[in-house]
């Protein structure tokens, strides 16, 4: 009884001295310090409570023996139960209103946002403050108000939010990332780039966004001092310098014929001869002076121009070229221009020569680096850009081989690839017009290069379908094959990248109209007959995957002497060639007994599919596997093999580890038929022990 008295005791002395400490932190003037206490009040008193939980009764009774009943010596003093109750009661009550507070913390939270996005951020700064009046350790709260903070241009006290996030939480990444766009707005360069460079750290997942930010604050400090030393020439008095200003403000002036702009414009144009030039212009507000001039902006958005304002456009089109030379910011402001979204697609597309050259020109320039290609994939309407580049498919010279080229660049970048995706269905149009091209009236390069992307695009499961849904394309793709077909020596490039287009989109079987699939079938088996080992190849890859489409396919395969065709392949053919056919003959044979028949007249002894069951592809393995359990349904055929080692490479397969399931469960299936063929191989199955191997191929079988 005494060693438990003085073990309550001293359990005691230590609430009261953690409890002490807890109520003085509770006290604190700083707030996360009170949330901190708070919440460690908490915890400590469902320790408590498990703690009187567990000793029961002995600990009433302890207590009693500890502190039996007399008068307390000072009425004023509480006593250890009742101050414990109160500080219970206290952490209770502060547990109970943290709650109450994070409901109204959390509604007005989402009042600032609503103000926010409605882009009134004086009040969307007002609620997420009164938010953090009732919870001040809601670190979104502060991301929210620093964000408000940014827009209004107010960095200082942004950063301040920052730093109160980061309290909250020390590896909130939205506290870093609008900390790096205020450093970045108060020129802190190396400040802003640290701020992205820890949320890579915090989230590698985050790395290619991490990286556009950075290429962002090295872009701008560049832009910044290329700006200063524009300023030092200015001061300096240099006479180009103060020349560029006092064009600028001369095109500035209202009320001149468009005649007057145009002469100036080119002026300034010959003076944009090194980057203190350009970025003067810049400085001095060119960009603004010139695409919002009221002249001029009629002259380029006027859609039939005369004379006159087709030299204006020239002439600034021009202007746009010589001042983005190696100067990335102007590319920026150039690009991020709200007209610019249609207007540089628009030139593109413009029924005047000059000015679309001068334009793609101007396009080809901005594409020249990483950031340049961003910034056009960024701000300009893309649907209608592919449509402008894919429209120089018109011409048969090198433009259509550097707008197509143009194109192809484009869509290796990664956000064009988002963007293509999400928008295939509004591009298909296009893309189905460049299909629809005569071969001989456009460029067959720039053609080949066009069908290729496509192909590329094709690889993806979800673009396969948009295109096959939308049926002009799949018949655009057909035509073209045929009037390639008409000069094959002309367009064989177009011919074999056409088809390796019609090879991905007939991976989607269950998506191909019937009557597509067999009209491609039979121009595939006409091109069987071709002497180039290219087409020959990709013929037979659009065949191994149309057949299975439809019987009728089949048998006209089969009537057009397919089998024999493959056998060629499979003989002479490379290992891709040997996949395809092998794929074919497994169709075939799967469903013709004519099939398996040729085979096995084709193929004596099945010396080339017994060669093919050591193929290092097992796609080729399993197919051959399949073929040769079929052909066992012929009779003689398995007898024909009693003196060959089949029964062990069988074997071998079925109780194999192969990747490709179909590689066991054909060998089993082809064991199965040639005992069922030929009672001799049952018997040697027997003492091969090759029962076991065959129930667990069954296993593969039935888990399939």
């Amino acid at each position: 009884m005494a060693d438990d008295q003085e073990r309550d005791l001293q359990r005691f002395l230590e609430n009261v001295d953690e409890i002490t400490n807890l109520i003085q932190e509770m006290n604190s003037d700083d707030p996360f310090i009170q949330q901190k206490a708070v919440l460690d009040t908490e915890k400590k008193l469902l320790l408590m409570e498990r703690e009187q939980e567990e000793d029961g009764c002995r600990t009433t009774l302890n207590k009693t023996m500890i502190s039996p009943p007399q008068a307390p010596e000072n009425a004023n003093e509480m006593n250890p139960d009742a101050f414990l109750a109160s500080v219970e009661k206290d952490a209770k009550e502060r547990a109970k209103r943290r709650r109450e507070n994070r409901v109204l913390a959390d509604a007005l939270k989402e009042k600032g946002n609503e103000a926010f996005v409605k882009g009134d951020y004086e009040t969307a700064i007002f609620f997420y403050s009164e938010g953090l009046g009732k919870l001040k350790d809601m670190k979104v709260l502060y991301t929210n108000r620093a964000q408000a903070y940014i827009k209004l241009g107010d960095y200082q006290k942004a950063l301040v939010d920052c730093d109160w996030a980061l309290k909250c939480d020390e590896n909130c990444t939205k506290a870093y990332f609008h900390m790096g766009k205020a450093h970045l707005a108060l020129k802190n360069y190396s400040k802003s780039k640290e701020c992205y460079q820890k949320i890579g750290e915090i989230n590698p997942k985050l790395k290619a966004q991490v990286k556009e930010h950075l290429n962002q604050v090295t872009l701008r400090e560049k832009a910044d001092l290329q700006e200063k030393k524009a300023r030092e020439s200015l001061d300096s008095g240099k006479n180009t310098a103060m020349t560029t200003r006092n064009l600028l403000e001369t095109l500035s002036k209202p009320g001149q014929t468009p005649l007057f702009y145009a002469g100036g414009i080119e002026i300034l144009t010959e003076m944009m001869t090194d980057c203190t030039e350009r970025t003067l212009f810049r400085t001095y507000g060119g960009f603004s002076i010139i695409n919002d001039h009221e002249v001029i902006k009629r002259c380029l958005f006027l859609a039939g121009k005369d004379a006159v304002e087709e030299i204006v456009c020239v002439s600034v089109l021009k202007l746009w070229q010589e001042v983005c030379i190696d100067n990335e910011e102007n590319q920026r402001l150039l690009l991020s221009h709200p007209d610019m979204a249609k207007l540089l697609p628009s030139f593109m597309d413009s029924r005047i020569l000059v000015i679309q050259q001068q334009s793609l020109a101007l396009l080809l320039q901005l594409t020249q680096t990483d950031n340049g290609r961003n910034q056009v994939i960024k701000h300009l309407d893309m649907t209608r850009l592919c449509e402008a580049l894919l429209s120089f498919l018109d011409f048969s010279d090198k433009k259509a081989n550097t707008a197509i080229g143009l194109f192809t660049d484009l869509a290796l970048e990664e956000r064009f690839q988002v963007w293509f995706h999400a928008n295939l269905p509004d591009v298909l149009p296009a893309l189905t017009g460049a299909l629809k091209r005569e071969p001989k009236l456009t460029s067959p390069s720039a053609l080949c290069q066009c069908i290729a992307l496509m192909g590329n695009i094709s690889a993806e499961p979800t673009a396969r379908r948009h295109m096959l849904a939308y049926e002009e394309f799949g018949d655009a793709c057909l035509d073209l094959l045929v009037k390639c077909e008409e000069d094959m020596d002309l367009y064989r490039e177009v011919t074999y990248t056409l088809l390796g287009l019609i090879m991905n989109l007939c991976l989607e079987v269950p998506f191909l109209s019937e009557s597509w699939a067999m009209k491609i079938s039979r121009k595939c088996l006409s091109l069987l007959n071709s002497q180039d080992g290219g087409i020959l190849t990709r013929a037979a890859g659009v065949l191994s995957r149309t057949l299975s489409s439809s019987q009728t396919i089949v048998e006209e395969a089969l009537t057009a002497g397919v089998v024999k065709k493959m056998i060629k392949f499979l003989k002479t053919g490379g290992p891709t060639a040997s996949r395809y056919a092998m794929k074919t003959l497994a169709v075939c044979t799967n469903s013709y007994h004519a099939a398996r028949e040729e085979v096995m007249r084709l193929d004596k002894k099945f010396n080339v599919l017994m060669t093919l069951l050591a193929s290092e592809d097992e796609v080729v393995v399993g197919n051959a596997a399949l073929c040769l359990g079929n052909c066992m349904e012929v009779p003689s055929a398995a007898s024909s093999l009693l003196k060959t080692d089949i029964m062990r490479v069988l074997l071998k397969l079925a109780g194999g580890d192969s990747q490709e399931t179909a590689v066991q469960l054909n060998a089993g299936i082809a064991l199965g038929k040639l005992c069922t063929a030929e009672p001799r191989f049952a018997v040697q199955l027997q003492e091969l022990h090759g029962i076991q191997i065959l129930n667990s191929t069954m296993k593969h079988l039935n888990d399939s």
